[in-house]
């Protein structure tokens, strides 16, 4: 059997096990030699800098600590960092691609869970369900067996921005429905949205024609407000912006005044800033629903975080093109 590469875990220690349950952890250690015991939350710790030595792949994850020139320094024989969570941007510096470390991200698999969390609320709220509960809470009166018109999830416009790793299989998910997405993203082509199965649209366009805009757009200097006011004006009247990206893609500000005019409505699981003050009047409107950070993989679901890692790890210990490699030249418009 050949030898293993020695692996170090950088991220909370206390993730390790939540991340790599009992039989993910032994699947990994089949791949490469780890020690869940040793967790490196700090590069300076003196077990860590000797561990990092003999070190060929660190195994990351939230809070992890950055990766700089000092750590690769102490770690000559690194050449693969497996993340097992969506950006790399947060700990890798220039200097882990500079030196032709090899990088692989969990960001497919985390993409999942956000996907479904936005398919659930597009076909919440193309019934009004945040609304209508708010409504009936308020007057506790039974609105009637009359058919209400104007809701419901037939020929439904979803606007969708970015054509990102969740946007892609949002736009998967929204297949077996009778539901009209549409796509807006500067990186993508008419026959790159064809491939796709949804038209490409100019960002007002879309904004202009869709019943529910959904934003998965990375969060760069470019996309800052990329939904500002002038954006959110563009939306028509009863229409629903979610946000699944980063906080800082909407302005805040102008979103506010849009919803206390009851002109549309929004689902925010990221918020800017985040969390919210308990002051923000986001918390009070009816037509806002605020959630904290959960579309994301929480519970049961970061376990497969873990076996993205371990599948990685598996094809790099036989010499296999990894499947999940990030490219560094990419970071600068992708999440």
């Amino acid at each position: 059997m050949p030898q293993r590469p020695v692996a170090l875990f950088a991220m909370t220690a206390e993730n390790v096990p939540r991340i790599f349950p009992p039989d993910v952890l032994a699947r990994l250690r089949d791949a490469v030699d780890i020690d869940p015991t040793l967790v490196a939350e700090n590069f300076a710790d003196p077990r860590v800098r000797d561990k990092l030595a003999e070190t060929e792949v660190l195994v990351t994850g939230w809070g992890c600590p950055t990766v700089d020139e000092a750590v690769l320094d102490a770690a000559p024989k690194l050449r693969a960092i497996l993340h097992s969570a969506g950006s790399v941007k947060g700990f890798t510096t220039p200097a882990v691609w500079e030196r032709g470390v090899t990088v692989s991200s969990a960001a497919d698999a985390n993409a999942l869970p956000v996907a479904e969390y936005t398919l659930g609320m597009i076909l919440l709220a193309g019934k009004d369900l945040f609304v209508s509960r708010e409504r009936l809470r308020t007057e506790r009166v039974h609105p009637g067996w009359e058919i209400v018109p104007g809701i419901g999830n037939y020929g439904r416009r979803v606007g969708i921005i970015g054509a990102s790793r969740i946007g892609r299989r949002l736009i998967e998910l929204l297949r077996p429905f009778d539901l009209r997405p549409s796509l807006t993203d500067p990186y993508v082509d008419e026959a790159g949205a064809a491939a796709l199965g949804v038209p490409l649209l100019p960002l007002d366009d879309l904004l202009r024609t869709s019943d529910i805009v959904t934003v998965h757009a990375p969060d760069t200097p470019e996309t800052r407000h990329l939904v500002g006011r002038r954006e959110l004006a563009l939306m028509p009247d009863g229409s629903v912006l979610i946000n699944t990206a980063r906080g800082a893609l909407v302005d805040h500000d102008a979103l506010i005044d849009e919803l206390r005019a009851g002109r549309i409505s929004a689902i925010l699981d990221v918020t800017d800033p985040e969390p919210l003050p308990a002051s923000s009047p986001l918390f009070d409107l009816p037509n806002a629903f605020i959630t904290p950070h959960l579309a994301g993989s929480q519970g049961n679901e970061v376990a497969r975080l873990g076996l993205a890692v371990t599948g990685e790890a598996e094809r790099l210990c036989a010499g296999q093109r990894l499947a999940h490699a990030v490219d560094g030249s990419a970071l600068g418009h992708t999440a």
